[in-house]
């Protein structure tokens, strides 16, 4: 790996200034992260361990959902932890590779979490639109495929990110105004070029999650134009169901996502801190409010959830 060229006073670390301009709300702020990380974790923790102990959720739709809700835990641990040891401790440095490992860890999972968004899209298209095929297109097999698939697009489009950093000088400045090592927070602070950076960045916002979101919008025209062909008022209150969980989710997730990565390139005019709480939310809030949604929206899942708590 290309080491970073920093300055001869401390080449080893980097300081993570948290939230800059709200320095002394940091304990106050602490409070809601903590609070939404630890019901976001316990609601993942216990979809997985649910949908793992019931046989007959082991459906596309649900194993789905249990990958949706590992990335959830991976990318709001690999942030949470180290915002509340500045918020609490002060503790604000982080080693090179502590930042590297950031900086390809969280765009990996979030390019991962667009890609399973993207998937279910298709595994309700399928159900809706083909019925009759669906257990023969969507087996457990061409499932975990699609995810290993998922994941294998998301380590080959993200890992540049990381190496384009090592190729940047950092010269004076070695404080990052940010909560974790988002790649075009640290590349801002280099004393380099970073123009190729910024469009690879672009590129995964616009070519990686626009694709996604393009087939996600594609599959949901076609699910509608089916829904209304439905006769039957069950059938009709089924599909719809399903469906309105899974645009709830992608609502909750690509919302302040979009508007943090888009606000941060091409508006000047915000507030630092304002980015940087969007930065963190799109990490907290969905993994806390997503199981809930499917909670209230799929029956199913709904009454084994609360089977399994009445046997606690």
């Amino acid at each position: 790996m290309a080491s970073f060229s920093l300055t001869p006073y401390d080449p080893s670390t980097f300081i993570l200034m948290g939230i800059p301009g709200l320095e002394a709300a940091h304990v106050w702020i602490s409070i809601p992260f903590a609070v939404f990380y630890i019901i976001g974790l316990l609601e993942n923790v216990m979809l997985l361990h649910v949908v793992s102990k019931e046989q007959t959720l082991q459906k596309p739709m649900y194993l789905l959902l249990c990958m949706l809700a590992l990335t959830e835990i991976a990318s709001s641990t690999s942030v949470v932890p180290k915002a509340l040891c500045i918020f609490w401790f002060n503790l604000k440095t982080i080693t090179v590779r502590g930042c590297l490992a950031q900086s390809f860890f969280l765009p990996m999972v979030t390019v991962m979490h667009s890609t399973i968004l993207m998937t279910m899209a298709f595994d309700r298209y399928i159900a809706i639109c083909n019925p009759l095929r669906y257990a023969t297109i969507l087996t457990k097999g061409r499932v975990a495929m699609l995810g290993l698939l998922g994941l294998i697009k998301s380590i080959l489009f993200v890992l540049p990110l990381p190496l384009l950093l090592t190729r940047l000088p950092f010269c004076a400045n070695r404080i990052i105004p940010h909560t974790h090592c988002e790649p075009i927070a640290v590349a801002k602070i280099s004393c380099g070029d970073i123009t190729v950076n910024s469009i690879y960045g672009l590129v995964i916002l616009f070519l990686i999650i626009g694709v996604d979101l393009t087939l996600i919008a594609l599959s949901y025209g076609l699910i509608i134009k089916a829904i209304l062909g439905i006769s039957s008022n069950k059938a009709h209150h089924k599909a719809l169901n399903t469906c309105t969980a899974h645009f709830c989710v992608m609502l909750t997730y690509y919302t302040p996502s979009l508007f943090y990565h888009l606000t941060q390139r091409f508006v000047r005019d915000i507030a630092p801190h304002v980015h940087i709480i969007f930065a963190d939310l799109y990490l907290l809030i969905p993994p806390m409010l997503n199981p809930i949604i499917y909670g209230v929206k799929t029956k199913e899942l709904r009454d084994k959830v609360v089977n399994y708590i009445c046997r606690m």
